[in-house]
């Protein structure tokens, strides 16, 4: 392999996105059951705001961000035969460092785009896109005329849960932070949606619901929404935390979860439904076959320049984003 050159966003030390810099470094070949890629779309998560700001520590810095892109692969390793030179494929798993032209990932992480669907929507729905089939399929099977609450009904993951637990013939009750993400809430399927910051969220549900509550909550939020979430829940309901944007959960009393009717809690993550190699072609298969039919609709947000990486992660931290942003490579 000719010597070739990356341009990778990476970070010296936890810190606000101005510890995001950029910096060109040297691509080996793909060792045995690698693959060099050459990204052509890199989703930006949640997640790497919390590995930027070190509320999920790093293992070693300089570190280079990012779990997700989409890419064309450029060259395989000794024993790999699931992808070819050529092929579109898209991939979301640790060792963190998509946020770059170049990179050689293990094959057995990447997964083929179908022709249907273009490499920005999958380095865009990749992730959350199986984010959401767990939480709906795996972590609490949402059934038809079943009443539930959506927190972050306008973002990433929260999007497309609106838009496939409504398909799933659910009523979903929306949650956002702005009178302004009510629209985009609403198009994504609820059938009520309710502003956080004006309304008195259990109170609203109870009223929705007759006095019962709803059977699960799906919350991305964490701190500022935990106890608004448990007081939504009917007897024996489930409170979903699968993110913490507002930050950490409070320290909390587990025998609260009796006296507020035998509640249940859970925090499903990414890698422990994705690590069988079968699970995860399912889910992507899902996934895209979703895309393709309408079920999911993927609203693309700003598209950044990879070197524009700590303006995207602004963005994101301050709620301004609405949709999937991603990040281009040159």
């Amino acid at each position: 392999m000719a010597a070739r050159t990356t341009r990778v966003v990476l970070i010296d030390h936890p810190g606000g996105p101005e510890v995001l810099r950029v910096e060109e470094r040297m691509v080996e070949a793909p060792s045995a059951g690698e693959v060099l890629l050459r990204h052509t779309a890199i989703g930006v998560n949640f997640i790497d705001i919390q590995h930027r700001s070190g509320r999920y520590p790093l293992a070693a810095y300089p570190a280079t961000l990012g779990i997700e892109a989409a890419g064309v692969v450029l060259e395989v390793g000794e024993g790999v035969e699931a992808v070819q030179p050529g092929q579109r494929v898209v991939y979301s798993f640790p060792p963190f460092g998509s946020y770059a032209d170049l990179r050689c990932v293990k094959a057995e992480h990447l997964v083929p785009i179908p022709d249907t669907v273009g490499d920005d929507i999958a380095a865009a729905v990749f992730n959350k896109g199986i984010t959401a089939h767990y939480l709906l399929h795996t972590t609490y099977r949402v059934q038809k005329d079943e009443t539930i609450v959506v927190h972050a009904a306008a973002g990433g993951v929260g999007s497309l849960l609106c838009q496939w637990a409504s398909a799933k013939g659910a009523d979903v009750i929306g949650v956002v932070g702005s009178q302004e993400k009510v629209a985009t809430a609403a198009s994504n399927g609820c059938a009520h949606v309710v502003v956080h910051s004006r309304e008195d969220l259990p109170a609203r549900v109870r009223a929705l619901t007759g006095g019962a509550g709803v059977p699960v909550v799906f919350d991305s939020v964490g701190r500022d929404s935990f106890e608004a979430s448990l007081l939504c829940l009917r007897p024996r309901g489930m409170l979903v935390s699968f993110g913490t944007a507002s930050g950490p959960l409070p320290p909390f009393d587990l025998f609260r979860l009796n006296t507020l009717g035998s509640l249940y809690v859970t925090s499903p993550g990414y890698v422990t439904h994705t690590q069988d190699r079968a699970e995860l072609l399912w889910r992507a298969g899902d996934v895209f076959a979703a895309v393709a039919d309408g079920t999911l609709r993927v609203a693309l947000g700003k598209v950044y320049n990879l070197a524009d990486a700590a303006e995207a992660h602004r963005d994101l931290q301050g709620r301004r984003s609405i949709g999937v942003s991603i990040l281009r490579p040159a």
